[in-house]
């Protein structure tokens, strides 16, 4: 029987993608870790590998098709014994037939799994040729597994990991992260158009671009966070004038090729200030308040279409220069689309910057799970009283937004004393 390989869910919050390219063509064989395809998802373009082995017999999806369903088979693969013959009368994505098994995985992050059923059916037992083949090598009766693959089917790694199976539940596999709400808030139905209509935009007046991956993205989730997360601001001034100074030092003595930027600092201020006060390092679950071990900060960075926040991990234990390397390729990647999904999913708490741009004071919609964001404005000469007389400095205004069932008003000024002090007396983020 045809194996249907499947529109892999390359992240948590996957639900359609683009395949970008096929890297196999109708008619070549294809052995476990052989590179399939490329698979454009609302963040990033990524390459997926093959764990099945066998004989690739229809490409069910074209090159550069959007929309493609997440599980939706998109390849037909004929296993060793098999030729064009077992293609006759069948019936792609019949819930009938045999289960089919998908022969694509993300090659450096798991996605998600449903708990495994039993690999058996009747006197059948349901495995991939390359879990059969490596079962009897190593001399294992595939009737004591439980396959991990779809409905059951035995696979390449339940073999690999059975000669040290996890003490874990098979419920363990199921997603860690809590699922994003969906819900469209607030959009009548009846698409653009007549939505616009309705507020009185006269049709022809416009033009419609619809909506890609990452913006649907970008909306489900924040509209999630504006209206489920009681947030409230925090705002102070912070004067930069000793932290350009101590930039500039360092930038003198820095080795070719690095150049720390103040977002560098404020990344490691920021983290640094997580540690001092580790209760605002939290997230809110339904079950109760995760202190987080480790400050991983992402930052904003715009992309085509919208943005994206790849994470500095453990930013407290590493040095500016480092910070300064990672988060400047870090950038690169994202905004060309190559980063892997552990490298912007997850993370402790965010910073968003617009000082760049000349803005001077603004707030930002919490990136859950974080429980605060900091956003960032522009430094500039202001007057300032010192000792009782008016002297000018280079300030720059913050607000921090945190989520007030994690964070509180006077938990979350414990945070803003300890960042202002690390900005306005740089030479403690070196003690």
């Amino acid at each position: 029987m045809p194996i249907e390989i499947l529109m892999p869910a390359l992240s948590p919050t996957m639900e359609e993608g683009t395949l970008s390219k096929w890297l196999v063509k109708e008619g070549d064989t294809v052995n476990s870790g052989d590179l399939l395809a490329e698979i454009e998802t609302d963040k990033a373009t990524m390459e997926v590998e093959a764990v099945e082995e066998g004989t690739v017999a229809k490409l069910l999806v074209e090159a550069g098709s959007e929309g493609v369903k997440v599980n939706a088979p998109i390849a037909l693969l004929l296993e060793d014994d098999e030729d064009a013959s077992a293609l006759d009368g069948y019936e792609v994505g019949n819930p009938s037939a045999p289960a089919p098994s998908s022969a694509v995985e993300e090659p450096k992050t798991e996605a998600p799994k449903v708990a495994p059923s039993s690999a058996s059916s009747g006197d059948r037992i349901k495995a991939s040729p390359l879990a059969k083949r490596l079962a009897k090598e190593a001399g294992i009766d595939l009737a004591t597994i439980s396959g991990s693959g779809p409905n059951g089917r035995i696979v390449k790694a339940d073999i690999d990991g059975y000669s040290a199976p996890k003490s874990a539940p098979a419920s363990a596999a199921a997603p860690q992260t809590a699922p994003v709400q969906t819900t469209e808030v607030g959009m009548p139905l009846g698409g653009g158009a007549d939505y616009l209509t309705k507020l009185g935009i006269e049709p022809g007046s416009y033009d419609l671009e619809p909506l890609d991956g990452m913006r649907k993205v970008i909306a489900k989730r924040l509209s999630a966070s504006n209206n489920n997360v009681p947030d409230f601001p925090l705002t102070i001034d912070c004067e930069i004038d000793e932290l350009l100074k101590m930039r500039k030092e360092l930038n003198g003595q820095a080795p070719n090729g690095v150049k720390v930027s103040v977002n560098d600092m404020l990344i490691k201020a920021s983290a640094l200030a997580l540690k001092h006060c580790p209760k605002t390092n939290a997230s809110f679950t339904p079950d109760g308040i995760a202190y987080h071990k480790h400050a991983d900060v992402a930052v904003a960075v715009a992309i085509d279409g919208g943005l994206i926040t790849p994470i500095v991990r453990q930013a407290c234990n590493k040095g500016l220069s480092s910070i300064s390397v990672e988060m400047k390729d870090l950038a690169s990647r994202a905004r060309d689309k190559k980063l892997k999904p552990q490298e912007y999913q997850g993370g402790t708490f965010s910073i968003s910057n617009l000082g760049m741009m000349g803005i001077k004071e603004f707030g930002s919609i919490i990136n859950e799970p974080h429980g605060m964001i900091l956003s960032v404005g522009a430094g500039g000469p202001r007057p300032v009283v010192k000792d009782g007389a008016l002297a000018i400095a280079t300030v720059m205004t913050v607000t921090l937004t945190c989520d007030h069932r994690v964070v509180d008003g006077a938990l979350g000024a414990e945070w803003l004393q300890h960042f202002k002090r690390y900005v306005e007396q740089p030479i403690t983020m070196m003690l």
